[in-house]
């Protein structure tokens, strides 16, 4: 690959995302193997260029000033199944390639383990770094290994499902050492007999009004509930939930529970509670409010849409005004999932 070439300036970056917001990149090059990655790389440290990864755009979003520097957008693909000696088979899969063609491709082949995590935007290079998760899976679960990049040195390193250090919405390549990283393939283990995941509340009753449930059938399920409950992208921009769900101590949500005695709790051991930010921010009447061109989702008040022509600063004044509003009426400190680049 000839990068000088290849390299584009001024180019738009609301194109790139999800929630349709940014301004242009001084220099963009998409990639589409290890080694025109390592190039970029390379040319970047030549030019004393910032860098920025970008995957599906789905849990990003840009300042309306751009950015300056070089942004590379990874666009490797590719899927190379393996049996094991366990029966499991183990899928070695492109950064680039769309996570939920990758679970669609597992269903249509009878794997078990992603089928909860449908419809989930972006790539799956970004799966391991936001530890993905819905209706009671995390993709932790089925991750055998993390390969990336340094980037300085443009070493390539594989990581283990224990070096990757997951945790709820986290992970090593969040850290500011793991930031030095990106990833180019990831590692799944997924099972051709395994045990469909029929925890979450929705899940269970969409199949008391339904069919028993087959690998196929949750994936539909799955597609069905978050279609109620996240708006279309053609028609609105979102990253989809905006905050993670906080976890408490006990003293915390003891305290909370005097204030909503009716809110549901995810998880209850001896010393932490997680309970839905949605749940509180109904309560608050944050849902289906909008302020200028922002606003929450009328049918899940904690995603986060944006509209034709807002921009990033609307945004985060929106945004603000919520995790004030939460701290205040509260106590609790919400955290973001969406990460803004400004």
């Amino acid at each position: 690959m000839d990068v000088q070439k290849s390299i584009k300036q001024d180019v738009l970056l609301k194109k790139f995302t999800t929630f349709r917001i940014g301004g242009p990149a001084d220099y963009f090059i998409s990639v589409h193997s290890t080694d025109e990655l390592k190039e970029a790389l390379q040319y970047a440290q030549e030019h004393n260029l910032k860098t920025f990864v970008l995957g599906g755009g789905s849990n990003i979003v840009f300042s309306d000033e751009g950015f300056r520097g070089l942004v590379i957008k990874i666009e490797i693909k590719g899927i190379v199944c393996h049996d094991t000696e366990n029966s499991d088979v183990m899928l070695e899969v492109g950064g680039g390639e769309v996570w939920d063609e990758l679970v669609s491709f597992s269903v249509s082949r009878n794997l078990y383990g992603i089928e909860n995590l449908s419809s989930i935007p972006g790539t799956v290079g970004a799966t391991p770094v936001q530890n993905i998760g819905a209706y009671g899976v995390e993709v932790k679960d089925c991750i055998e290994w993390v390969e990336a990049i340094e980037i300085q040195t443009r070493n390539i390193k594989r990581f283990s499902r224990k070096e990757c250090l997951f945790s709820y919405r986290d992970s090593f390549f969040k850290t500011a050492c793991g930031r030095k990283y990106i990833i180019v393939k990831v590692g799944f283990r997924l099972k051709k007999e395994g045990v469909l995941n029929l925890s979450y509340v929705d899940v269970a009753h969409y199949f008391t009004q339904k069919k028993s449930p087959t690998l196929k059938r949750v994936r539909e399920a799955i597609i069905t509930i978050r279609g109620k409950k996240f708006p279309n992208l053609n028609e609105v921009g979102t990253a989809g939930s905006f905050f993670k769900n906080p976890i408490l101590t006990q003293k915390e949500y003891k305290l909370l529970k005097e204030k909503f005695s009716d809110i549901p709790s995810y998880y209850n051991d001896a010393t932490r509670v997680k309970v839905p930010l949605g749940f509180i921010l109904e309560k608050l009447g944050w849902k289906g409010r909008t302020n200028n061109l922002v606003g929450t989702y009328k049918n899940q008040s904690l995603v986060v849409v944006s509209y034709k022509k807002a921009t990033c600063k609307q945004l985060v004044s929106f945004i603000s005004d919520i995790e004030k509003d939460v701290k205040n009426k509260t106590g609790i400190v919400i955290e973001r999932e969406v990460t803004l680049v400004v």
